[in-house]
């Protein structure tokens, strides 16, 4: 007898059972009554957007523990196909403008108080990345299971840390950062890892394995940039300067969010990138730490 889906003697495994298609399909509830066109596209846009948030969380934290061994192409190679499915969801985003503004208001006033400032795993995937603000968990207190999630993942090292700490393994200066210190010395610290992704786009053949590292991560973090430009012009295209359904400041808000980088002393270095390397050697000697 074959093994079916779940262990036990049955049919032979099949596409519809492998993938769960039944209960997939089955997800999409609209809430509006009768059910509005429009909705249904709102709904798998978001799940999607959810399901390529867990794919894209499961690349770093696979980035993450191949830093931490050493295993730089394998880092490398796990950040690079997170860039490439947030090429998908720049691309997913526009899906939602074939919507009319007129449309999307038949349903939005169904979807409150819930709003996609609650993606626990979009919150998770900045944290993951070097954005983590505390005060975040706070907005999912009555939810149980994003708290813990969040919380373990503000707890845990960041990409930003795993790398950094990977150039140090490579003899290079490049401290951990310490929250503990007054702001001009983490200034400092600051600086000498700015000074030391400098050493890697300087020296990029030498130091192959770091740059193609460091050149994935700035990828990561330039598209989800883009992620972020793309998605508040959608915002306002559909409903211009309306708050947000979780009561957000909605474009208002998203606009704040715009220059949020991951990795800032990736983009620093490149202010002082110099072909003469500065008169005292590589890296470049007016690196100093301001941000």
């Amino acid at each position: 007898m074959s093994k079916g889906y779940g262990g036990g003697d049955a049919v032979p495994l099949s596409y519809n059972k492998y993938l769960r298609v039944p209960e997939l399909i089955a997800l999409q509830e609209c809430l509006s009554d009768p059910a509005h066109h429009d909705e249904l596209l709102f709904i798998t846009i978001h799940q999607t957007y959810e399901l390529w948030f867990k794919q894209i969380l499961h690349e770093l934290d696979a980035a993450l523990i191949a830093m931490d061994e050493d295993r730089a192409a394998a880092a490398s190679r796990a950040v690079e196909r997170a860039v490439e499915i947030e090429k998908v969801l720049v691309q997913q985003i526009h899906i939602l403008e074939t919507m009319t503004p007129i449309s999307f208001l038949g349903f939005r006033d169904e979807l409150n108080p819930a709003s996609g400032f609650q993606s626990m795993q979009f919150r998770e995937i900045e944290f993951a990345s070097g954005l983590k603000d505390e005060g975040l968990i706070d907005n999912f207190r009555d939810d149980e299971f994003a708290s813990k999630r969040l919380r373990a993942r503000y707890d845990a090292p960041t990409l930003g840390d795993s790398f950094f700490a990977f150039l140090r393994r490579r003899s290079l200066d490049a401290p951990a950062d310490d929250p503990s210190l007054p702001k001009d010395d983490r200034q400092k610290l600051y600086g000498r890892r700015t000074r030391a992704a400098l050493e890697v786009l300087t020296h990029f053949e030498e130091r192959a394995a770091e740059f193609r590292l460091a050149e994935a991560l700035i990828s990561h973090d330039e598209h989800f940039q883009l992620w972020r430009a793309h998605h508040v012009r959608m915002v306002e295209r559909m409903v211009g300067s309306k708050r947000g359904t979780g009561g957000s400041e909605g474009v208002g808000y998203l606009r704040t969010t715009l220059d949020q980088k991951f990795f800032p002393e990736l983009w620093e270095a490149r202010t002082y990138l110099d072909t003469k390397h500065g008169a005292a050697g590589c890296p470049f000697s007016g690196v100093t730490g301001e941000r």
